[in-house]
This record gives structure tokens, sequence and C-alpha cells, in this order.
């Protein structure tokens, strides 16, 4: 009505709320039911893993890299260990490179499947939930065989790996890759032509491609936007340039584009995985190089040349040479990079995590602004966000 005063409204979610996938506060202002403005406030988790990291040893801050993305742990044990090894100038084995690979293809599909169960839960969708931590589980069985711990695994070192995979782990991660597709289509089929799944996601938290490169969107969500951006295309490592995989991308950048691509990305990391079984070649799994890795225990028991290079490596810890590096992966959730400083001491200088969802929630005020406040969950949820990267 002319001239009636109207006031807008504001309404706080989270930070301790099912739907913020985190301790996160977003402070909405709103005119009637419409977003005016979004802002999140972050700092409810703060870890301190950059500080902690200059307080240990190189190899002592691989548990702490897996804690940082609990959702694809092996992920950042992997990136974290690369940027050592390239201030290093360590070549890791052919062997310890596939397998490298495998786990971060397993750890790719066990994010999204996360990531599409609890998304579908939050918008109202209960059975693809079931479906996804089904298979969730098969992939953390996997992870418990070899690293002995489900979610924190701590199995990479610089050099290599903890130790080789137990026998039948690789028939136990083909197994996988023979079986998921099912349970991956039986989901699409309840999901992509629902027309309530529709409804939320179609039209809804849009952002195109200049405006996602400009507010620093990464992974997934960029390529959702057209920007068909992958670090395993553009600046390759673990031999991905020899593999024969798509990058998805999406044509509105709303959050059914988001939703399609972490679909396809699931059957790429497939065609990778099935790659990657065939050519796991023989051979050890760790440098042979004692000022890197820890020499086998027959040979220290054996040896004083065994011994004493036990000794060193335990006491005096890894030495890097002086140096700056910086080395990104493509992770679940986007461009994973790591800024190291050494100063040919045991420990970092400086340690500089630059996490994907720290960068995609700086999309949300754009994703949200002008949209419903029934849908913020869903947009929320569509950037596949988690507070340990953002808050480290």
């Amino acid at each position: 009505m002319p001239g009636l005063a109207t006031q807008h409204m504001i309404l706080n979610i989270g930070p301790q709320h099912p739907a913020t996938h985190g301790v996160l506060r977003l402070v909405c202002e709103l005119d009637g039911e419409t977003i005016v403005k979004c802002t999140p406030h972050i700092g409810y988790l703060h870890s301190g893993f950059e500080k902690l990291g200059e307080y240990r040893e190189w190899n002592q801050n691989i548990p702490l890299t897996d804690r940082i993305d609990y959702l694809a742990p092996m992920m950042y044990n992997i990136g974290y260990a690369l940027a050592v090894e390239k201030l290093l100038g360590l070549e890791i084995t052919p062997r310890c490179k596939v397998i490298r690979l495998i786990c971060c293809e397993l750890n790719r599909i066990l994010s999204h499947l996360i990531w599409i169960g609890t998304t579908a839960l939050d918008i109202g969708a209960f059975t693809p939930f079931l479906y996804t931590f089904q298979e969730r589980e098969r992939i953390y069985n996997l992870h418990e065989a070899y690293a002995g711990a489900r979610m924190t695994t701590s199995v990479t070192r610089i050099g290599g790996m903890l130790a080789d995979v137990p026998p039948g782990w690789l028939d136990g991660v083909r197994d996988f890759v023979e079986t998921f597709p099912q349970t991956l289509l039986e989901t699409e089929r309840l999901l992509t032509e629902n027309s309530i799944w529709i409804g939320r996601t179609q039209g809804v938290g849009v952002i195109g491609p200049a405006d996602a490169i400009n507010v620093g969107a990464c992974g997934p969500n960029l390529r959702a936007s057209g920007v068909a951006y992958d670090v395993r295309r553009e600046r390759p490592y673990l031999d991905y340039e020899t593999y024969d995989f798509d990058i998805p991308v999406g044509q509105y950048g709303d959050t059914y584009d988001r939703y399609l691509v972490r679909m396809e990305e699931m059957r790429q990391s497939l065609r990778i995985l099935e790659q990657a079984l065939e050519r796991v070649p023989d051979g050890p799994i760790n440098v042979s190089d004692p000022r890197v890795i820890l020499p086998p225990k027959s040979q220290v028991m054996n040896s004083i040349d065994g011994m004493i290079a036990h000794f060193k490596l335990v006491m005096e810890g890894l030495k890097v040479p002086a140096g700056e590096v910086w080395y990104s992966i493509e992770s679940s959730k986007g461009e994973l990079g790591f800024y190291l400083v050494a100063d040919g001491g045991p420990k970092p200088v400086r340690c500089r995590y630059r996490t994907p969802s720290f960068m995609n929630i700086s999309t949300l005020p754009y994703l949200v602004e002008g949209e419903l406040i029934a849908d913020i969950i869903a947009v929320n949820a569509s950037i596949d966000i988690v507070l340990g990267e953002i808050d480290r």
C-alpha cells in the first residue's frame, strides 16, 4: 500500500544449525521472504592448522592435513606430500604415483557421495541419502583395509606411502568400480527428473562464468558456470595427462548444474580408476633414499648403516633444502594449494593452505541475493563447503 512503512528483518541462520554443514553463521537481511543481503560469519571452528604446521616436522604435518577436509582426507595428505617432494626435487616411484592417483579418485567419489546424500536430505529427499552412504561405507572399508583408519588416514609419507597396499586391496577397488555405476544410476533416477528436485534447484543460486571467476569460485562450482578449469588438465600431476577423461561443465551455473557436474565427475573418476587399475606397476612404493624414508626393519636390525640412517631420520627429522614452493592439486571441492617455506631445517618456516571451501564460500552472498529464504539451505549445500577447510 502507498505510504506503508516497511522494514527489513535480520535473520540469523547458525552457527548451530544442521543445514549449515558446520559451525557457520549466516546473517541474512530479508525483505519479506526475499534475501536482500547475506553475510557469512566464519571462525567458530578455527583450528590453527597453518600455525601448528610451523611447530612440527615435515612428516608430522601429515596427520594435520587430513583433518582439514576430513571428507576427502587422502587428497590433503597427497597434495601436501607432493609439495614437499617438489621442494626436495624428489621423484616418487611409478607404483606410488598410481596408488596415490587411485586414492585421490576414490576420495573424490567419496566426497561427492556425501555431498549428494546430505544435499538431497536438506531438500527433503531421504532415499538418495541411504544409497550414497551405503557406497560411502564401501570406500571407508577400503580406507580401513589400507590405512587402519576410516576418516583420518595419515597413510601418505614424504617420498611414498606408509606401506604398500595389502593383498586383495586392488581387487576391492576393482569390485567397487564395477558395481558402483548401478547405484549411481539409481540415484540419478531418483533425482535428475524429479519434479520437486528440479523445482528446488533449477534457476536457483545462479552465477555466470565471469562472476564465478571474479569472486574466486573453483572446482565443480566454477565448472557448473561453464568454465572448464581443472588442475588435473591445466597443471597435471601424478601423470594425469596420460589418462583419458573429460571435464564436465554446466551451462546455467545454478544449483541443478552443480548437481549434474558432480554426478558426471564421479563417472569420470570411475574412468580414471579403470585405467589406473590396468597400469599398476610392480616395484617399490617408496623411494630408496635413507634421507627421506626409513629403511626396512630387517636392514635396521642387521646393518649398522641401516641403524644409523634410521636413527638420524628419527632424531633429526627430514631436512628440506631452503626455499619456497607452491603446489596445487584438484581436490573434490576445487583447487587445493600448498605454499611452503623451508630454511633447511626439519620444520617448515611457513605453511599456507589455499583451501577451496574458503574460496567457494565467497560466492554465497552472490548466489542467494534475490532468492527466497527457503532456498538458502539448498544453495548453501550446493557449493559443498566443509568448515574444517574454512576455519583452518
